[in-house]
């Protein structure tokens, strides 16, 4: 499984369809700048350093292409929270190769995520009960992942974890993606709706709780799924370890806080689903957890405070 590879004999970006998972699995190529973004959009491919790496490649193709103006700024406003989406741009843009700098993007974040994992399985004790939330595995990344690649990386040590999953409305991230990931690698799970991660919690079912991130902002808060924020609430009321694990590259430090960041808003039918026709949602796709809610974030450089992130 490839989740974002570049296609040298098509000269194309190929990428996972995560949209038509878990029930097919197919790929999508992407042969300029404008699929890119288009894909990014649609949520072919997901998750922040996906999406990193997937508009590391974009901008490679804008700058071949004749008006690379045009497809960096499609790619750009494709999806507008995700940090590592901009970071990537930066690099690309900047870079004497942009597609050799592509490819070095990606071989760093295959780097990261493993490191993530090693850290942040010595938090985990044997047969841990996790929590998870939305998809942080190796379709939300290059490969292995960031929450889920420290469940993983406690797998492969022996430790026997056994996971939570939130499903994730309104696209169940949760319930596709990362129920079909935890199946394929051998780690025992349970699904459960959004909801019931409170009743998990106060019966002591659970651990701990990891998350990844979108965006982790100067002060520590952390941009992630909606629904991220009431899980850190309930893991501080029943006094469950909350934690963050993402690469330094989702690290926004001209961004101070979390209320800076613009939340992206999505089309309101993926939130109609079961409602009377005309029904209005308001659907917002990320919320901004507090520092004070995390424990700990989890990244390739180690453990650390969420007031240390710029810092460290």
């Amino acid at each position: 499984m490839a989740t974002v590879e570049w296609d040298q004999r098509e000269r194309a970006l190929r990428l996972l369809d995560q949209t038509a998972l878990p029930a097919v699995e197919r790929y999508r190529l992407c042969r300029t700048a404008a699929e890119v973004a288009a894909a990014i959009r649609e949520m072919v491919v997901r998750g922040a350093p996906a999406i990193g790496a997937a508009a590391a490649y974009g901008a490679a193709l804008a700058l071949g292409e004749p008006d690379p103006g045009s497809g960096l700024a499609l790619i750009r406003s494709s999806r507008p929270t995700a940090r590592d989406l901009f970071w990537a741009l930066e690099r690309v843009e900047r870079a004497s190769d942009p597609l050799a700098e592509a490819h070095r993007i990606v071989r760093e974040s295959i780097e990261a995520c493993r490191a993530i994992g090693r850290q942040g399985a010595a938090l985990v004790r044997p047969r841990a009960r996790i929590v998870t939330i939305c998809n942080t595995g190796a379709l939300a990344t290059v490969d292995y992942g960031t929450a889920l690649g420290v469940v993983r990386a406690a797998q492969e040590l022996g430790l026997e974890p056994f996971c939570y999953v939130m499903e994730t409305r309104p696209r169940a991230q949760g319930a596709r993606l990362t129920t079909w990931e935890l199946s394929r690698l051998g780690i025992p799970h349970r699904l459960i709706v959004d909801s019931a991660a409170g009743l998990l919690l106060a019966r002591g079912m659970a651990d701990l709780a990891i998350s990844g991130a979108d965006r982790i902002c100067a002060n520590g808060d952390v941009v992630n799924k909606v629904g991220t924020y009431p899980l850190a609430l309930l893991c501080r009321e029943h006094g469950v370890p909350f934690y963050v694990a993402a690469p330094e590259s989702t690290v926004d430090a001209a961004t101070p806080e979390g209320s800076r960041v613009v939340i992206e808003e999505r089309d309101e039918a993926e939130v109609t689903t079961f409602a009377p026709p005309g029904t209005r949602a308001w659907n917002p796709a990320f919320d901004v957890t507090p520092a004070r809610l995390v424990r700990a974030l989890i990244s390739e450089r180690g453990v650390r405070a969420p007031e240390q992130v710029v810092r460290a």
